[in-house]
């Protein structure tokens, strides 16, 4: 199975996400192509990303860069772990599942209330 972009090693850790978990590769469903991250996917080609509908993830679109098992897109996001070997996955890649699969975009970091002064008269 090829992996395309920028790898770094045979587990398909890129120059991107390097960490001991970060050993999956996803099929990008605009051109088929097991990429480790959407930003190699951008330097790689000429098209921009197409995320898999709910409706197509019984598609094995998520390669275990471990032991080379495709898994679901739904078995996938269902784990933290691969079925087969058992290899750890980068729990923070949740984090970038709407840039792959048509998920609600994270909500935004809460911004802090702005500090008030304290009422007239009342001294901190």
């Amino acid at each position: 199975m090829r992996i395309y972009g920028s790898t770094t090693d045979d587990a398909t850790r890129c120059v991107h996400y390097a960490t001991a978990l970060d050993i999956v590769a996803i099929k990008f469903r605009c051109c088929g192509r097991y990429y480790p991250c959407y930003q190699c996917h951008a330097e790689g080609e000429t098209h921009p990303a197409v995320r898999w509908p709910a409706a197509e993830w019984s598609e094995r679109a998520i390669l275990c860069g471990e032991c080379r098992t495709e898994l679901t897109i739904t078995a996938y996001r269902q784990t933290t772990s691969c079925p087969a070997c058992g290899a750890a996955f980068n729990e923070r890649c949740g984090l970038h599942a709407h840039l792959y699969f048509e998920v609600p975009e994270p909500a935004p970091e809460p911004t802090p209330e702005p500090a008030t002064a304290p009422p007239e008269g009342i001294r901190e």
